[in-house]
């Protein structure tokens, strides 16, 4: 009697592990099998895309939007590809970051380009911390770092998917 319980429960243990084994190996292939190669998170249609400064109009009346949105890169991060910055009409920049650390973005200087990202949008205030954790990510020096000293309030994206053009 006790064999077959201890049979049962390892052949349990064995087919739960399995099983998530496979919807994890499922969920990996789901990410990287996209139709485009420069193609990062869920895969997404371009239909009704905004400009930023279609975005920031329509934050400046509600708590969040979401949207698909298009805009150019002006800086990213160089340490993992967890974030980068968007250029907004008024010349500063969105931060724009990946749902549940999902997916990451290549490294590479992505200065420039452009590219059509899908998500929400809302305003938020930034502490010095994490103002400085982004400053160290893009590579800043220590005196630029140290300059930072207010937390500051400025729109931000979470995002599902990107593409970059």
């Amino acid at each position: 009697m006790r064999n077959t319980l201890l049979t049962g429960l390892l052949l349990s243990t064995f087919l739960f592990s399995c099983g998530q084994s496979e919807n994890a190996n499922e969920a990996t292939a789901n990410t990287a099998e996209t139709a485009e190669p420069n193609v990062y998170g869920s895969d997404f249609t371009e239909q009704n895309t905004l400009s930023v400064t279609q975005l920031q109009d329509a934050v400046s009346e509600q708590d969040s939007v979401k949207a698909t949105v298009s805009g150019v890169i002006v800086e990213s991060c160089q340490s993992k590809g967890c974030w980068m910055d968007v250029k907004l009409s008024d010349n500063s920049t969105m931060k724009v970051t990946f749902r549940d650390y999902g997916f990451f973005l290549p490294v590479e200087n992505l200065e420039g380009k452009t590219v059509v990202f899908t998500g929400t949008a809302k305003r938020e205030v930034i502490s010095v911390d994490d103002q400085r954790h982004y400053a160290e990510d893009a590579g800043k020096s220590a005196h630029e770092i140290a300059a930072i000293n207010t937390p500051r309030e400025e729109l931000r994206f979470v995002s599902d998917g990107v593409k970059i053009k």
